[in-house]
């Protein structure tokens, strides 16, 4: 069974900045907000501030494709 997305809700205590998902993951905080605003990585805006959760950005990293280039080493 997986994550149902649309009614995810994190505790305040899971919410990771982008700043920490991109040194958790190896990605930048750019390529994140891209794949927020395509909708393969969930998040919150709260105020201006983008968060997610590292379940969130694991579950991302595990179901991507390998296409394209390689991450950067964090």
């Amino acid at each position: 069974m997986g994550i149902d997305w649309n009614n995810y809700q994190p505790s305040i205590n899971e919410l990771i900045s982008l700043r920490e998902a991109a040194n958790f993951s190896g990605y930048t905080t750019n390529h994140l907000r891209l794949l927020i605003s395509k909708e393969e990585l969930w998040a919150l805006k709260i105020d201006s501030i983008w968060v997610t959760t590292k379940e969130a950005l694991q579950f991302y990293m595990d179901n991507k494709s390998n296409l394209g280039r390689p991450k950067k080493n964090p």
